[in-house]
């Protein structure tokens, strides 16, 4: 049990740490009067005491890391962060389950964006804007915020990293030191965040919309305030600053603060996957608009392409945001935008799915296999770039691709099992598992989760977890080897 003595101290500081996160919602709920500031301080407290009682009782046996210890506790603050999450949801929200209550927090936490909660008009305020903070803790990676600070408490941040941070180049730094990069990368989230903050707030949205969108657009993680999503607001200005922060989150957060540390764009001239992630949105914002165009689904070609355009970037940087109904489009396009969902997002982003340099890696080796037919002594290295990708990396990504797709097979089969129709089972995985929000049919953009029962709303909310964890390093702790001194 070495490992316990280990993880439970460093637990132990981001639930007081995590508790902090409470004081948003409380400032609001006395701002507006809306009934609930009580409920956030009694949760806030249960979340400090419950931290610092961990840490009294353990912290004098605590030692660094090791890869193992950091894996489960990822695993143990992203489960446990959203029990705690789910306490002012479940206190807060009439006739609402514990069930429902910890499906909404962790799809906050994983930046997913699927909600079971009907009327959010007719939420208290700080509920919305608790379920926005949520995911906007999420969409960096809670543990990349506490890693700035670990070295300070006697306990190295790498192990944490490596778990966390999302792609399957993990092992380039930054900068020297782990924490410089932490705190450079939540010094660009934030910047971004409040840019994206004044932009709604210019665009015409409220004040109390704008922070809570702003939350849910740099974190990619789509809840909004408004059962219309974006929709409630009719503002083609709205919706193009919100693509345009929802790009920015898309791209890797690196090449963002390597552009700000040297003050240089050429860092995003570098980035291998960025024109493939931006050909491949545009190139398909444009077939789903010729295709709806064709189809008459609006009546103007602006329409069209406003819809089409708005639709792709969302879906595809699996933020979730909605304007219309595009599940009552011709079935073609849903399944587009579904498809994005699954790879578009950059690795280091904010973004879920397989990632952009992934699909790249497994395209080239693709390739690489149909020289080698036909020339079978050739020596032809995988390359991305001027990069040689080691073999080691390869293999990473087709074991990743493998397990990718054993989880959305296995997981729609649980829920055709439970009774649900095929189409809903199936997306409503391919949603959670790439952590896009919204999937088609019965779960779709107009639509909730609400429609599922507990079983599968337990389905989904584990898929969402292996979805965040980009699923290895939830599955490695089922193996004997993992446990093996």
């Amino acid at each position: 049990m070495s490992w316990l003595i280990a993880v439970c101290p460093v637990l132990g500081i981001i639930a007081m740490a995590m508790s902090l996160s409470h004081l948003l919602p409380v400032a609001v709920a006395v701002a507006v009067g809306d009934g609930m500031t009580g409920i956030f301080l009694a949760s806030m407290t249960v979340n400090l005491a419950a931290g610092a009682l961990l840490w009294l009782t353990t912290h004098r046996a605590r030692h660094d890391l090791q890869m193992r210890e950091g894996v489960l506790l990822i695993i143990l603050v992203w489960v446990g962060g959203a029990l705690f999450a789910a306490a002012p949801l479940y206190f807060g929200i009439p006739g609402i389950s514990f069930t429902d209550a910890y499906f909404e927090s962790m799809s906050g936490l994983t930046a997913t964006g699927a909600t079971l909660l009907e009327g959010l008009d007719r939420l208290p305020p700080s509920i919305n804007v608790w379920r926005a903070e949520l995911q906007w803790l999420g969409g960096m990676g809670v543990i990349v915020l506490v890693v700035a600070v670990l070295p300070m408490i006697g306990v190295g941040g790498r192990q944490i990293s490596k778990a966390e941070i999302p792609g399957p180049m993990k092992d380039e730094s930054l900068t020297p030191r782990m924490t410089q990069t932490a705190k450079g990368l939540w010094i660009i989230y934030v910047v971004l965040t409040a840019a994206c903050l004044l932009a709604y707030r210019l665009a015409g949205m409220s004040w109390l919309d704008a922070l809570i969108h702003s939350f849910t657009t740099l974190s990619l993680g789509g809840f909004s305030s408004h059962e219309a999503s974006l929709g409630f607001f009719a503002s083609p200005v709205i919706e193009g600053t919100a693509m345009a922060f929802m790009l920015l989150a898309g791209i890797n957060f690196a090449t963002h603060f390597l552009a700000w540390q040297r003050r240089s764009p050429a860092a995003y001239q570098r980035d291998l996957e960025l024109p493939y992630f931006l050909g491949v949105l545009a190139v398909s914002a444009a077939l789903v608009a010729v295709f709806l165009w064709a189809n008459g689904t609006y009546p103007d070609w602006l329409t069209t392409l406003r819809h089409a355009a708005f639709h792709v970037v969302s879906v595809g940087t699996n933020t979730g945001f909605a304007t219309t109904d595009y599940n009552v489009w011709p079935v073609f396009a849903p399944l587009w935008l579904m498809f994005l969902g699954t790879f578009v997002a950059c690795s280091g982003s904010a973004g879920g799915g397989i990632k952009m340099i992934r699909a790249m890696i497994l395209y080239r080796q693709l390739y690489r296999e149909f020289i080698k037919l036909s020339h079978p002594n050739a020596v032809n290295p995988l390359k991305i770039g001027p990069q040689v990708v080691p073999n080691q990396v390869v293999f990473s990504v087709l074991a990743f691709l493998f397990a990718w797709l054993a989880t959305l097979v296995s997981m729609t089969l649980l829920l055709t099992l439970s009774g649900l129709d095929a189409i809903t089972a199936f997306s409503a995985i391919v949603a959670s598992l790439n952590n896009i929000g919204p999937g088609l049919h019965q779960v779709g953009p107009a639509t909730t989760f609400a429609v599922l029962n507990d079983f599968q709303t337990w389905v989904c909310t584990a898929t969402m977890l292996l979805g965040r964890l980009e699923l290895l390093t939830v599955l490695v702790v089922l193996t004997p080897a993992f446990w093996r001194k």
